[in-house]
């Protein structure tokens, strides 16, 4: 029988999309396919009686095509302060069998390494949020700047129907690498904003 399970906290994503990312709004990606992060840190979460607050996870897949075509290479990292239990109810939970959005998008990634214990330096400032993950994952966000008067824009959206958030605030990637997938990339789509889970469903 599955664990119930709730966590809340924020989120921060990256992909090699243009700013805004087309699949927000139920498009294709910008370049045909997507190379994307996510980085969730539990401010408060517990998978049964497995107590989650604090931890820090990321799950980086490239994808061959859209995300909703499948076929997704994914690694799966997590905080090397965790515990077995934690890295296994993380590991759970992103396999897609007890809800949450993995429970939506698990399929996509049927190739998963890991959970592999990193460990992270997280820094959580808005637009300027960075994070390392033991040089296997690094992110450094910063404000979209307009292309001809260099002032910085700070675009949001509200997604009613969002999978991982319904609330988002857009930025610009510094800088965005995964190196065992092959991602490197700079002045592509970030973006911030706070997520709540619970399951299974």
């Amino acid at each position: 029988m599955a664990a119930s399970w709730t966590m809340n906290g924020t989120v921060l994503i990256a992909c090699n999309c243009d700013y805004g990312c087309p699949c927000n709004f139920n498009a294709l990606p910008t370049k045909g396919k997507c190379e994307g992060q996510w980085t969730w840190h539990i401010a408060e979460g517990a998978y049964g009686d497995v107590d989650m607050s604090g931890l820090t996870f990321t799950l980086a897949v490239n994808w061959p095509g859209a995300i909703h075509e499948g076929n997704g290479e994914g690694l799966l990292l997590v905080d090397e302060n965790s515990t077995d239990a934690q890295r296994d109810a993380i590991h759970t939970l992103v396999l897609g069998g007890e809800g949450g959005p993995w429970g939506i998008l698990g399929w996509t990634w049927p190739t998963l390494h890991g959970p592999e214990p990193v460990p992270y330096e997280l820094e959580l400032a808005g637009l300027n949020s960075r994070v390392n993950a033991g040089g296997q994952f690094e992110l450094e966000m910063e404000p979209i700047r307009n292309p001809v008067s260099g002032a910085e824009v700070t675009p949001s959206a509200l997604l009613p129907q969002g999978i991982v958030v319904k609330r988002g605030d857009f930025g610009s990637s510094k800088h965005y690498r995964v190196p065992r997938l092959g991602f490197d990339y700079a002045d592509k789509y970030t973006a911030i904003g706070a997520f709540e889970y619970s399951g299974p469903s």
